[in-house]
């Protein structure tokens, strides 16, 4: 029987919520998170970030790929060595275990280094603590997670002095050659979910920049062990905490939950795709508040759009969002700004009366959406980008997790109503930069003419500024870098903190901030994701339902398509229209339905959106070892979902423009 640790993931699951203990790694709830190391390592960096920190440390005993009980015995036999250096290297203090990324043990002197795939500032040290003197929201979970480490660490071995060191990639430092990128390539092992970093060999040019800076944080660790800058661990400590935890999940001993608002981010939820598998969430809050199954069918107040009250009003009672009043909002009396449409609350409220009175039909602010519409020049363009990140970079002279923009999709609506999937680009070639192809390419889609351009969010105007910046920043900049930056100028405005001011003549629409403002559709159940949106707006529009009924989306002689032949998007199933998401291929033939609903389920407005399935396909295509037809497949799959983004923008447009007209 495998003996029930408590580990630092674990450990971290429960300073989320200690219930989350129970639910973990128990094949009968549904988990929408993540599950999938490999995934996540893959589309964070995770493997090449490790590989190439070990290579800073060279000479070092990998232990990673040993069982735990193998591990450990492993550890100690090594550990007898004066000076030496490990990696991965297990240890045990009484029900906790942990395994450290790299360990240098210098006679009775220890060095633990956490590596993370995140971006550091050397100038910015004083990040870790808020303005309150408590550990800012943002670095808590990884100085806990080292916290942890050096605790067990310190238990398991005693007489050791030990410091204490995160590791991330440094913003401030450049890539040193071309290529090292490639020199980290991924094969993912056949049985479970680890894999194995092929490492190129690496010149002494390529380690000539250090790419990873550790930083100390051994202050912050004794200041989380002694209890100091943090609440988390009241009444028991940062100790009796660790052993209480340890010995609840040790005999499998559910936590009694307290609902709040992070219920929200639950990941033990389930879903029509996660088959019978319980949910951990509806557990909890059956145990606490008495709820049966029908409780669950009304919106909770974890689903309305944006409140930020929602600890205040659970722990009064106020569990489902019809409890809610105005006051509660801390709603204005007029509840509107009047041309500019519907204010946060006034929003709020809409989705709390639609909820009330049962109210299925969309809400849509016909005269500020004429007003709007009226100001647009045909044709019109609907742009979608899709990005990624690099720990290590492409290219000599880049920077860790530049911004890579390897994809966009481009749909074009004429004002007599037709409309086509214009052009598109991809470039996942392993090790080329594509930011400037991606720009020359969006370029010549849109400069044949002086059309309104559309986007949905504000990333595709942050992705312009990162590459605007990253143009003026070149030491060898490109011939036409001036026209470059003369058209991002032209269709997007500088963001807050960017050296330049701009306001371009053809600034994108947002999209977005017009579903905020003038619609509110109550199937979305409070979100404006466009995943969400375009079904609920097919379900109302009879317009779209006629016009898409049959297979006319790339068809010849109809509407024109890049990646589909003879498509249906109308699709039925219980009286309903289906998800068209769902009626693409699959991204991933080896992920499984919950994996991959938690890889496209981001909210629109949040700016790492990009981050899932498109995010991880990419890398995949970069890093991992695969056969050419599935890098084929996988490639297709990226071409339609991205049409299917920009095709719900036009479909969006054009049910506002049957209302309006």
């Amino acid at each position: 029987m495998t003996h029930r640790y408590l580990t630092k993931s674990r450990f971290l699951l429960a300073m989320q919520c200690p219930t989350k203990l129970y639910y973990a790694g128990k094949e009968e709830y549904a988990d929408q998170s993540s599950e999938d190391p490999f995934l996540a390592a893959l589309a964070e960096g995770g493997f090449q970030v490790g590989a190439l920190a070990r290579c800073y440390f060279p000479g070092g005993h990998m232990i990673g790929q040993l069982d735990d009980r193998t591990a450990l015995v492993e550890t100690a036999r090594l550990f007898e060595q004066e000076n030496v250096v490990l990696y991965e290297p297990a240890f045990r203090y009484e029900n906790l275990f942990v395994r450290v990324d790299v360990l240098v043990k210098e006679g009775k002197r220890l060095r633990l280094y956490e590596v993370k795939s995140k971006s550091w500032n050397p100038s910015e040290e004083k990040a870790f603590i808020g303005k309150k003197g408590n550990f800012s929201a943002a670095w808590k979970p990884y100085l806990y997670d080292i916290a942890f480490q050096a605790y067990v660490v310190g238990k398991a071995m005693p007489g050791f002095g030990a410091e204490a060191f995160l590791m991330f990639a440094d913003k401030t430092a450049k890539c040193p050659t071309d290529g090292l990128n490639q020199k980290f390539r991924i094969r993912k092992k056949l049985s479970g979910n680890k894999a194995e970093v092929l490492t190129g060999e690496l010149t002494l040019q390529d380690l000539s920049v250090q790419l990873l800076t550790s930083v100390p944080v051994g202050a912050y660790v004794s200041m989380i062990i002694s209890g100091d800058g943090t609440d988390d661990f009241e009444p028991r400590g940062f100790e009796g905490t660790l052993r209480y935890l340890a010995d609840c999940y040790a005999v499998d001993r559910k936590i009694l939950p307290e609902p709040g608002g992070k219920c929200g981010k639950c990941q033990f939820i389930s879903s029509e795709e996660s088959g019978q598998r319980k949910s951990g969430f509806k557990e909890c809050w059956k145990e606490a508040f008495g709820w049966q199954d029908e409780d669950f069918r009304e919106q909770l107040v974890l689903d309305l759009w944006d409140y930020r009250k929602k600890d205040s009003a659970i722990s009064t009672g106020k569990l489902k969002i019809v409890d809610l009043e105005k006051e509660d909002l801390g709603m204005r009396d007029d509840g509107g700004d009047g041309q500019h449409g519907l204010s946060r609350t006034s929003r709020q409220f809409l989705q709390i009366e639609k909820e009330r009175l049962h109210d299925q039909e969309p809400y849509i602010d016909r005269d500020n959406l004429k007003r709007e519409m009226n100001g647009w020049n045909f044709p019109l363009h609907f742009i979608d980008f899709e990005t990624a990140t690099a720990p290590i970079p492409f290219t000599k002279g880049r920077y860790p997790y530049e911004m890579i923009a390897f994809q966009f999709s481009h749909h074009i609506a004429e004002e007599n109503g037709s409309v086509r999937h214009a052009g598109q680009f991809l470039l996942t070639e392993p090790g080329v930069f594509p930011n400037y192809a991606f720009l020359r390419a969006l370029k010549t889609e849109l400069e044949k003419d002086r059309g309104s351009v559309f986007r949905y969010s504000h990333y595709e105007n942050t992705v312009l500024n990162v590459i605007h910046r990253q143009l003026r920043e070149e030491e060898n900049p490109p011939g036409d870098s001036e026209e470059l930056l003369a058209f991002i100028e032209s269709i997007s405005h500088s963001s807050s903190g960017n050296e330049c001011s701009w306001q371009g003549s053809r600034d994108m629409v947002d999209l977005l901030d017009m579903v905020k403002r003038y619609y509110y559709h109550p199937l979305t159940r409070g979100s404006n994701s466009i995943k969400y949106v375009l079904p609920a707006i097919l379900e109302s529009s009879a317009f779209l339902q006629r016009k898409y009924a049959g297979n006319v989306y790339g068809a010849e002689g109809e509407i024109s398509s890049l990646n589909f032949k003879d498509k249906r998007w109308i699709e039925k199933e219980n009286g309903r229209v289906k998800d068209p998401y769902l009626l693409l291929p699959k991204m991933f033939i080896d992920i499984a339905p919950e994996e991959m609903e938690h890889l496209m389920s981001g909210e629109e407005e949040n700016a790492i959106r990009h981050g899932g399935a498109a995010m991880t396909a990419y890398a995949r295509l970069q890093y991992e070892e695969m056969k050419d037809v599935e890098r084929n497949a996988m490639m297709r799959a990226l071409l339609q979902y991205c049409e299917l983004d920009t095709l719900a923008m036009v479909m969006l447009f054009e049910a506002w423009k049957e209302e309006v007209s």
